[in-house]
């Protein structure tokens, strides 16, 4: 006899844009309109940082399609903190990518943080 385990997982609050990504991610690559959905950005956009943006080198298949890894998701992540939250011009965002490797790690604790605050803002929602 086999048993059936169930499960309910509560979406109400969840935030897939930014904080879930790395929950997320379980593949090795990801087309560019994965990608897109994912980080609720353009692919146009996406596209255009690719050929501005050193670091970002999605591989490509012979037809041309572009394969991201997830390095290249966090640089995605990494750049649109840069320019879209802290104003970073795309040089300088660039620069700041080749000179400081610590810029990972306090893009994860900003996540982490933004994921704490959702989650007591829907606490303080669901108390009044």
């Amino acid at each position: 006899m086999f048993g059936v385990c169930c499960f309910t997982v509560n979406l109400k609050h969840s935030n897939f844009k930014q904080s879930n990504v790395n929950d997320i991610i379980t593949k090795s690559y990801y087309t560019i309109g994965e990608v897109s959905k994912m980080l609720d950005l353009p692919a146009s956009l996406i596209r255009f940082w690719e050929k501005e943006i050193d670091i970002l080198k999605p591989e490509k298949t012979e037809k041309g399609t572009r394969k991201f890894s997830l390095k290249d998701i966090q640089n995605l992540r990494l750049i649109h903190h840069l320019v879209k939250e802290k104003g970073f011009t795309l040089q300088g965002a660039n620069e700041k990518l080749k000179n400081d490797s610590s810029l990972d790690a306090n893009a994860q604790i900003i996540d982490s943080l933004k994921r704490v605050r959702e989650f007591l803002q829907s606490v303080k929602s669901e108390l009044k």
